[in-house]
């Protein structure tokens, strides 16, 4: 039985989206698919020589791998409903194109949240060139779960909201590094959300609505996968997971215009999810 359903939201990213499959194909944990819904301007990022390459790969190491187009473009939480719409697994992961996966970190991610039997665990994206940039000022919310995470309440300007700068610039980096951890141990901790690689449990996502909310935000907007995170942290707890295996390709991105961003209430914002 397919373990975790992965849903890669692109657009006009070729060499990008060919990475993050490379990552995927070295991955040796659960079954798993790829679904990829593509909105590029021109041709799909997907039909690039090298995304075929890997494609073909995906398949030829019996992974199932689903090739969409979803146009016209109608915001980021519409192309996360649109994957979520196509998702049957008990698990799924959200994977951003611009994202490399070492070895490992699926199986990793799948132990943590069947161990943990919470709404979604992540592995925050660690910018590396930021490897020389410590900052332990960001890094001092830093606090483990010694149970299994319990519902939680992330408001905008709590206490819990600041945790945001644990995942900023290769902050999870440095902080894997002070754990020490040998392999194959990872630990739970504290987050307000995770940007670019979330396993949830699909049921406990789709209770919360999913995605739905995209009809009511405009076609530019950020901030629906905090707000997604953010309604299942409520109903069923949530973690990120160290050491991360999620390395961000730091890419200019491809959503210039954010002007609603769906964390803060539909309200205009600075990038929730800034990375540097």
């Amino acid at each position: 039985m397919t373990a975790i359903d992965v849903l890669v939201p692109s657009r006009d990213r070729p060499a990008e989206l060919a990475t993050t499959l490379a990552g995927l194909a070295a991955q040796d944990g659960p079954d798993f698919t790829v679904t990829i819904s593509d909105q590029s301007d021109g041709e799909p990022g997907y039909a690039c020589p090298a995304a075929s390459c890997m494609v073909r790969v995906l398949r030829y190491k019996g992974k199932r791998v689903s090739l969409l187009r979803n146009l016209p473009r109608r915001g980021l939480a519409q192309q996360r409903a649109f994957l979520l719409s196509r998702a049957s697994a008990p698990y799924v992961l959200f994977l951003d194109d611009d994202v490399w996966l070492e070895p490992g970190t699926l199986d990793k991610l799948h132990e943590a949240i069947t161990t943990l039997r919470c709404g979604f665990v992540g592995n925050a994206v660690q910018g590396l060139s930021y490897l020389d940039d410590v900052r332990p000022q960001e890094l001092a919310p830093y606090e483990e779960w010694q149970t299994p995470p319990i519902p939680e309440s992330v408001e905008p300007g709590s206490t819990e909201w600041s945790r945001w700068t644990l995942h900023n610039a290769a902050n999870p980096t440095h902080l894997a590094q002070r754990l020490r951890l040998r392999p194959g141990d990872w630990r739970a901790y504290k987050i307000a959300w995770v940007g670019g690689c979330v396993l949830f449990d699909r049921a406990q996502l789709e209770a919360v609505g999913g995605f739905d909310f995209w009809t009511e935000l405009p076609e530019e907007h950020s901030g629906e996968d905090v707000l997604a995170q953010h309604r299942v942290m409520a109903r069923a707890g949530g973690a990120g997971i160290l050491p991360s295996g999620a390395v961000h390709l730091e890419a200019p991105t491809t959503v210039p215009n954010r002007d609603v961003d769906a964390a803060r209430g539909l309200q205009p914002s600075a990038n929730a999810t800034n990375r540097s």
